[in-house]
């Protein structure tokens, strides 16, 4: 295969039941507050006091700073959201409204820094991961500038008026999620190698599916698939067992591929936008952008806005 090898029968089944599963909590905690407190908050607080230092501390694969960062971060993400969709002081406060653009931006200068630090990497192991560095991580960190650039319509962020409260960004529409999608699968390939089916691929497919399913809310999805996936990296070395064999082929090709698409992709979204922006003459830091789409409208209409 051209960016992965080591299928087997045993991988395969494993990785649908990870992505079964990881949807299935999704649903879960996205319907339920009680299943989401406990699950994005109290069990976080037991794993970092009695497993994680254990599992994921110096000398494990868990045991650099990104994987940390990511996890809390995702985490952060969630409790945020959660408390913009269930506490009205909260909600309506005026500054809440710029906390997810602001914890989905971080999220993604963590991965153009993380980009940047491999790309003086030349073939050396850390915490078990293969770093090949090269000028594709440079490529897909500017991939990632241009995506942080076609963010629009934060300020048009509304909480859902069905049971589940669910936090509706309606301007983050189908093109920016493939983008980001194409880009941060870059961006574990170049970084995550070994791992990059599972902390790439696995979750991406699982909050675009849920997106699918449930649209308009593609950040709260993202937000708890990345969260539950970085709970369970951190509680287990999963890649020293045979149903997580499937690792990247470490072709300098590949990895140079993956990152143009993703930087072509982004710049095209951005053009896009730069169109939007004159042809409307809206302003994308004070409304949605693209409120004349379709795609738009049934992003409201999904979540009876």
């Amino acid at each position: 295969m051209f960016f992965f090898t080591n299928y087997t029968f045993q991988s395969v089944i494993a990785f649908v039941l990870l992505l079964i599963g990881l949807l299935i909590i999704n649903e879960i905690t996205r319907r339920s507050k009680g299943a989401a407190v406990g699950i994005y908050i109290v069990l976080p607080i037991i794993l970092t006091i009695f497993l994680w230092p254990k599992t994921a501390g110096a000398g494990t694969s868990g045991g650099y700073w990104f994987a940390w960062v990511k996890t809390y971060s995702a985490l952060a993400g969630v409790i945020g959201f959660m408390a913009m969709r269930y506490i009205k002081r909260v909600r309506e406060n005026k500054y809440a409204i710029y906390f997810p653009v602001a914890i989905l931006v971080l999220n993604i200068i963590e991965a153009i820094l993380r980009d940047i630090e491999v790309y003086s990497m030349t073939g050396e192991i850390e915490n078990g991961l293969v770093m090949l560095g090269g000028p594709w991580n440079i490529i897909n960190a500017i991939a990632g500038v241009f995506l942080i650039l076609s963010l629009t319509g934060w300020v048009g962020i509304k909480i859902s008026n069905t049971e589940s409260k669910d936090m509706v960004w309606a301007d983050q529409l189908w093109f920016w999620i493939i983008a980001y999608d194409i880009w941060n699968f870059a961006y574990c390939y170049n970084c995550i190698s070994n791992r990059s089916m599972y902390a790439g691929v696995l979750i991406l497919l699982a909050c675009t599916i849920a997106e699918v399913f449930k649209r308009g809310i593609w950040l709260q999805h993202r937000a708890a698939t990345l969260a539950i996936w970085g709970m369970f990296s951190l509680s287990l070395d999963y890649a020293k067992y045979p149903a997580f064999s499937i690792t990247s082929t470490q072709n300098p090709v590949a990895l140079m591929t993956l990152s143009i698409i993703a930087l072509i992709a982004n710049v095209a979204v951005f053009i896009y936008e730069i169109y939007t922006i004159k042809k409307t003459k809206r302003n994308p830091f004070k409304e949605d952008m693209y409120s004349h789409l379709d795609s738009y409208k049934k992003n409201l209409s999904a979540n009876g806005l």
